[in-house]
């Protein structure tokens, strides 16, 4: 049986997609504190969708695709040649790294693992984006050894971000009432204590139990130091407004109820997660943006 320390120690180290590689070095260079690299990472990127109303920039054709990019170390080989200043300098919104959720998080994630801190990254729903709806959307999880616990961080949210949600929660330590990870969203709605048509992305009419099901493999995978496209596709995950059947739902069941606590679970989680060939990421996956499979 894994111990809490073997655990720990799992998610202190990088993974496939959290490797600098050769900006190792860069990271290591970082400040040690969480606050601080959150500040600097927030000065690395620039969300796609908001940029014109929230920053003023639109975003040229030739750079939509950065959100496309997987690896850390591909992230940073672009975002310096756009910008070779430290990373520590906040680039202007121009020359920041084209970004979704999963990059602010990937950013920190990978900095705090090149630092030895335990961190690892959650699939799931904001309740902070839309009044009454939960958006699709991932956070950072780190430990905290001083309280003995995991921390909830929303890299994404700046000053900016801040302002126009009119945030009034700590974004170093989000409520785990805010940010529901996909486990939780799923035994929610399966228990009938939340409507699954309320859990997606409103801005294209895709909700519903299906989405829940697709991020908690999504999550299930994170938690396995696998932290794919939000929009990748493969395996286990439904297709578009599929109804569910029993199976589905059993097996659906399961994944929740082992990543709602991943570290009681810990061993069931790797084991299921490795064994599974409709869970397991495999060499290529569908990019449902582009529209077409692409080799991991």
């Amino acid at each position: 049986m894994t111990t809490r320390q073997q655990l720990l120690d799992f998610y202190s180290r990088p993974g496939g997609m959290t490797s600098a590689g050769k900006f190792a070095p860069l990271l290591a260079a970082l400040p040690n504190d969480v606050a601080a690299i959150v500040r600097i990472v927030q000065g690395l990127g620039i969300y796609d969708v908001v940029a014109p109303d929230f920053y003023g920039f639109n975003i040229p054709d030739q750079r939509k695709n950065e959100i496309h990019l997987r690896p850390l170390e591909e992230m940073l080989n672009r975002l310096l040649a756009i910008d070779n200043q430290p990373l520590t300098v906040a680039r202007p919104v121009e020359k920041r790294l084209v970004s979704r959720c999963r990059n602010f998080v990937l950013l920190l994630l990978s900095t705090l693992r090149a630092k030895g801190i335990p961190a690892r990254a959650r699939c799931g729903f904001g309740a902070y984006f839309n009044p009454g709806y939960f958006e699709d959307h991932w956070v950072c999880e780190y430990w905290d050894a001083a309280v003995n616990r995991w921390i909830l961080v929303d890299t994404q949210l700046d000053e900016v971000w801040q302002e126009k949600l009119k945030i009034d929660f700590d974004i170093l330590d989000v409520p785990r009432d805010r940010f529901l990870v996909a486990g939780d969203a799923w035994a929610q709605c399966r228990a009938v204590e939340a409507d699954p048509s309320k859990f997606g992305i409103s801005f294209v009419n895709l909700r519903g139990l299906w989405f829940v099901a697709g991020s908690l493999v999504r999550d299930v995978a994170a938690l396995n130091k696998m932290e794919m496209l939000p929009w990748d596709v493969w395996g286990a995950q439904p297709k578009p407004d599929e109804q569910l059947n029993d199976e589905q739902l059993e097996f659906f069941d399961k994944l929740a109820a082992l990543s709602r606590d991943p570290d009681a679970s810990f061993d069931e989680l790797r084991k299921l997660y490795t064994e599974d060939n409709n869970l397991r990421v495999p060499a290529k996956v569908f990019n449902s943006l582009l529209n077409r499979a692409e080799t991991i």
